[in-house]
């Protein structure tokens, strides 16, 4: 176990060309299942949920290499449909290998998924496609055992456009037989993105980008070189980041379009942004003023930004208020916030931020990804030594985090926490 050790007070300036897309990543690592020969992937963020992943598809038979900042697998020989507990703990995605198992293989046995504890993830959406398409799944002891003799293409509807049964049930459905079609689908970058890849092996796949996804199934798909696209979700962190501490950051290599909602916000909390072709960059000379935000599936603002701009309002003028509809419990950087200094409270699914004008140093402990990431940037704004524990959630992620914010002016450590406590208990008075 690492910490980060934060001491604050600096703008962050400069430019960050922003690593690849882990939820993009771990997508198509769900899908090379359905490949019978040898993909190469680059751009691939090496962070610790893509390496769990790569592990569990090593335990199906996948042959898996990193070459010169490059990953190449092949999934040709499947030597296992099934999959162990702790390999799947780690990883929410690891339950979007069951279609893939299921189109190659007939059957798949896989324990319930895990992830940051933000509130309940339901996997119903992609139990009943799964069963639209033919497939026969039950949960017996904790572990989903399912068998398909066929699948077969058919209609699915959501009440509630997931962006994960869309993604599970699209690659699924590419080796059924006959035409499926996704109503009410996600319409999130990395579902395009995934959708560009299962083509890319030989899918036939129409209108991912809309609520109406047609797929007609083939026999086959076969290996494919791909690029998975910079990660959204990491360049409106590092926007932020230069948002909260005063700073001017431009992040490079990403499309603006898929920044429009955090940026919008910005704009509206009196912070300057623009955009080019593959850039955004926000600048924040003055203090920020209160806005309102609140989640909601893609074009919406993303749930995944809320914690770190509930830390970034924090610190502006007036009153906020960060409605949370997607994930009820992704509340955990709220105590966090306040030990600094930040003066928030919960009203049902809402925090309210009364802004203050200055945040302090604090030990505090990160609940979640996100919420880690909140904290890390709060400390890059606060007064003083900020030391953030639970590092391993930030470390899901978030690739070369410490090193980026450095490069951009901030001062943030990475050191054992054995070391820090060790330190931490000879300062203590006695």
């Amino acid at each position: 176990m690492d910490v980060l050790r934060i001491i604050g007070g600096n703008p962050l300036r400069g430019e960050v060309d922003v690593p690849g897309s882990k939820n993009a990543a771990l997508a198509i690592l769900s899908s090379v299942l359905l490949a019978e020969g040898p993909v190469a992937l680059h751009n691939v963020p090496n962070v610790s949920d893509i390496r769990d992943k790569l592990a569990l598809l090593e335990r199906l038979g996948a042959q898996i290499e990193w070459r010169e900042g490059s990953l190449f697998i092949d999934c040709t020989t499947i030597t296992s449909h099934e999959a162990d507990e702790e390999s799947v703990r780690p990883i929410r995605t690891s339950f979007y290998l069951l279609g893939p198992l299921l189109a190659r293989v007939g059957r798949a046995k896989l324990p319930a998924p895990g992830g940051c504890k933000i509130g309940a993830r339901p996997v119903d959406y992609h139990l009943k496609g799964l069963a639209l398409l033919g497939a026969t799944v039950d949960l017996i002891n904790g572990s989903y055992h399912a068998q398909a003799g066929e699948l077969v293409g058919a209609e699915i509807y959501f009440d509630f456009p997931s962006a994960g049964a869309t993604q599970h049930l699209m690659s699924t459905a590419a080796l059924a037989r006959g035409v499926t079609v996704i109503d009410n689908a996600a319409v999130e970058p990395e579902v395009t993105t995934l959708a560009e890849f299962l083509n890319r092996m030989g899918a036939r796949i129409e209108g991912a980008g809309t609520s109406k996804i047609t797929i007609q199934g083939v026999e086959r798909l076969t290996g494919c070189e791909f690029r998975v696209p910079e990660d959204r979700l990491q360049a409106g962190t590092y926007l932020l980041a230069g948002a909260i501490t005063k700073g001017d950051i431009t992040v490079r290599g990403v499309m603006p379009e898929h920044q429009t909602s955090l940026v919008s916000k910005l704009r509206e909390a009196n912070a300057e942004a623009f955009e080019g072709s593959d850039w955004v960059r926000v600048s924040a000379p003055g203090r920020l003023r209160g806005i309102r935000i609140k989640t909601m599936p893609y074009p919406g603002f993303p749930t995944d930004m809320q914690q770190v701009m509930a830390a970034t309002l924090a610190l502006a003028a007036g009153t906020s208020v960060v409605e949370e509809t997607i994930y009820e419990s992704r509340i955990g950087h709220v105590t966090e916030l306040n030990r600094m200094g930040a003066k928030m409270s919960l009203e049902g699914r809402s925090t309210l931020i009364e802004g203050v004008p200055h945040l302090k140093g604090a030990v505090v402990e990160a609940s979640d990804l996100r919420a880690g990431a909140a904290l890390v940037l709060a400390g890059l704004a606060a007064e003083g030594e900020t030391v953030v524990r639970n590092v391993h959630f930030i470390d899901r992620g978030y690739e070369r985090f410490e090193s980026i914010l450095n490069s951009l002016g901030g001062d943030v450590e990475r050191i054992p926490a054995a070391e820090w406590e060790r330190a931490a208990s000879l300062t203590e008075p006695t």
